[in-house]
């Protein structure tokens, strides 16, 4: 398939504005290696993503004199050494059934092909310019094992029906896969390479390879012969002298990992601007794009991809199948790619030895700057369940002004302020589509199966817990754009509790810095449960209507939008994990701003209503999860949640924040959008 002219110009006029920028890292990259060669804040990325990885492959315990992939490329970034782990050929092999040849047909005729790989389980990942509307996926194919060899190859159907996403700017196309090819083979089988938002995959100077079918040929792979030369906000540039890429190709690290998608190059071209061949003769559409003399190839990156892909408004089938694609489960099946999981005791040793540099000790010793150098600062003492004194979030020494996220954040709080805070027409045509396929009408125990299954199946994205970036923002703000403390409704700037949450964050990171300097060597059991005490006793200002406790912490409870809620510290520790009580002489009593705490028993001083709906929605979205624990809730604690929802009506703050949660993670809460479901539903099946 020929890139499209528009494109390859677009490509070259970006090539050609960056010939300063790309002289200078070749320059650095002739004196050094990419450790010195890129941006410290993007190599201090890439360290800590291979230390990372170091640790989950245990590289410490490894035999003597065996390198583990990690450290060589350690070594690699280092300029130490070239050598490769024999695992980068393994991992290559599984890299390579995830690709396939894609025929572009039309009419039932073949008219061009290009190259896709899989992203998710049953998901395909191409260039727009390759396909560029479902009418189009819907009549094409994949061919998968189309090489040299065995296995045979594997022809798919498409299923755009199902999901189908493309952006002419990023130049990619996200569309679903059949199940099982012609001949019965399962798609699963195949295996697939995720989409990583993260940054931190490669650096100026490291070797890119790509997986390709160009001009439609048997499966072809350029190992190492990409050197990345420069990064551009949307894009990569790599040059080669031998192995250009073909549309749609996949675009990998060393460790496998996709780090973009090919879709255009820079052509050689003569005084007339014609293309030409790598022999110095002219080019012409007869010979296939792959003939032609590409200078540079360029590739949309996937940290772009992925977060764009995420907010896209999509039916709920393909939600669900885009949820996929970024579920931390599904990270452990992806062939090639080791995903590096929680940390655990004997898999290697780190420490802070002086000036915030992290040294990860391994067969090779890397140190890593972390930041400015912080003192030591003394633990205190863990929460404990006495009420505490209740007092405002006051920040006792602001947060780094240069931090790039809080930037970010606070750019948002200033985004928030032109955005229409809730649009009824609006919403209420994005409620009746919602719910266009449940049926009210069935049983109880259906009906709950069914809303649960809904609820599950459209919670696309699924945000970390950040509450200064998805919560305080724009999510829960009320009508006067201001924040209130859930419990006390005591009003605080949005400003204000991002840049308090920041410089928790950062207390959080020099208590643990001060403790790996006072300790040598603390074992990755030891180092999290210190993180999970500083977390305990610095808390964010945000709330768990749901106590983490209950679910260990677990995503993608802990970040559910729909159970986060505004929460000064004092209040957050006075109500603890304990449950919701109604008290008969609640309104009679000496009790705090926050409400009242008897033992396991907790009345909230405000919004009954709205942690009730946001409590009863969580059953419903995470059946089984709540009750694993001692003095959760019963059925008559369940009362009390329906008997508050029905006497504290649905508030426009809660519209707008279902509105806006819907957006960010594309489910909503039945008990706002219908009040009136809550008598006919039977929660305690979410015990």
């Amino acid at each position: 398939m020929m890139v499209p002219t528009s494109t390859i110009a677009a490509t070259a006029t970006r090539y050609a504005g960056r010939t300063q920028q790309r002289d200078a890292h070749a320059a650095a990259l002739a004196k050094g290696s990419p450790a010195t060669a890129d941006t410290p804040a993007r190599v201090e990325k890439r360290m800590m993503r291979l230390a990372a990885t170091a640790v989950a492959e245990g590289v410490a315990s490894a035999p003597k004199g065996v390198v583990a992939p990690a450290v060589s490329v350690f070594e690699r970034i280092l300029g130490k050494s070239e050598l490769m782990s024999v695992t980068f050929l393994e991992r290559a092999v599984a890299a390579s059934r995830t690709v396939a040849r894609i025929r572009i047909r039309s009419g039932g005729r073949t008219i061009g092909y290009g190259t896709g790989s899989l992203v998710g389980p049953r998901v395909l990942l191409t260039n727009n310019h390759v396909l560029g509307s479902a009418q189009e996926a819907a009549e094409s194919l994949a061919e998968f094992n189309y090489q040299d060899g065995v296995p045979a190859p594997a022809v798919f159907a498409l299923d755009p029906d199902t999901l189908f996403v493309t952006d002419p700017v990023l130049d990619y196309t996200l569309v679903a896969v059949r199940d099982r090819s012609a001949d019965d083979v399962d798609v699963a089988s195949l295996g697939y390479n995720r989409l990583i938002e993260a940054e931190g995959k490669v650096l100026l100077g490291e070797s890119l390879n790509i997986i390709q079918h160009p001009n439609g040929e048997l499966k072809q792979v350029a190992l190492r012969e990409n050197m990345l030369a420069d990064i551009l906000p949307q894009f990569l540039h790599y040059k080669t002298d031998t192995a250009p890429g073909s549309s749609g190709s996949p675009v990998f690290n060393d460790q496998w990992e996709l780090v973009a998608l090919h879709h255009s190059g820079v052509p050689s071209t003569d005084a007339q601007g014609r293309y030409l061949t790598s022999d110095g003769t002219l080019w012409d559409a007869s010979m296939g794009e792959h003939r032609i003399h590409w200078i540079a190839n360029e590739g949309a990156r996937v940290s772009r991809i992925a977060p764009h892909l995420q907010q896209q408004t999509l039916p709920p089938a393909a939600q669900a199948l885009r949820a996929s694609l970024f579920a931390l489960e599904a990270a452990a099946t992806m062939p090639g790619v080791p995903v590096p999981p929680r940390a655990s005791a004997g898999t290697g040793q780190s420490a802070v030895v002086a000036d915030g540099v992290a040294t990860w000790t391994i067969p090779i010793q890397v140190s890593i700057s972390v930041g400015d150098r912080l003192a030591a600062v003394p633990r205190t003492p863990a929460v404990s369940d006495a009420p505490v004194p209740i007092g405002p979030a006051v920040p006792q020494r602001p947060a780094s002004a240069t931090s790039t996220s809080l930037q970010d954040a606070l750019a948002a709080v200033e985004a928030a302020k032109a955005k229409e805070y809730f649009n009824e027409a609006k919403d209420t045509a994005a409620r009746t589509a919602y719910y266009a396929g449940f049926d009210a009408a069935v049983d109880a125990d259906g009906r709950f199966d069914a809303l649960s299954a809904l609820l599950a199946s459209t919670h696309g994205p699924k945000p970390a817990y950040k509450p200064s970036t998805h919560v305080y923002p724009f999510v829960d703000l009320h009508p006067d754009r201001k924040l209130r403390s859930i419990y006390s409704q005591r009003t605080f700037e949005p400003e204000e509790l991002v840049r308090e949450d920041f410089r928790i964050q950062e207390e959080r990171d020099s208590r643990l810095q001060g403790l790996l300097r006072s300790e040598a060597a603390l074992s990755a059991e030891r180092i999290a449960l210190e993180a999970d005490r500083l977390e305990a006793d610095l808390p964010f200002n945000c709330e768990h209507v749901v106590p983490q406790s209950w679910y260990d912490k677990d995503e993608p409870m802990r970040g559910d939008l729909h159970h986060l809620f505004a929460c000064e510290p004092g209040c957050n520790s006075f109500r603890g994990n304990i449950p919701f009580f109604d008290f008969p002489d609640f309104e009679e009593v000496v009790r705090t701003d926050c409400g009242k705490r008897e033992g396991e028993r907790f009345e909230p001083g405000a919004a009954k209503g709205i942690v009730a709906r946001a409590t009863l929605y969580f059953l419903l979205r995470y059946p089984g999860k709540v009750n694993g624990l001692r003095a959760t809730y019963d059925q008559a604690r369940l009362a009390t949640l329906l008997s508050w929802h029905a006497s504290h009506p649905v508030s426009l703050y809660e519209r707008h924040r279902n509105a806006a949660i819907f957006e960010k993670q594309g489910n909503r809460n039945p008990l706002i959008d219908h009040p009136e479901w809550a008598a006919t539903l039977d929660f305690g099946q979410g015990l």
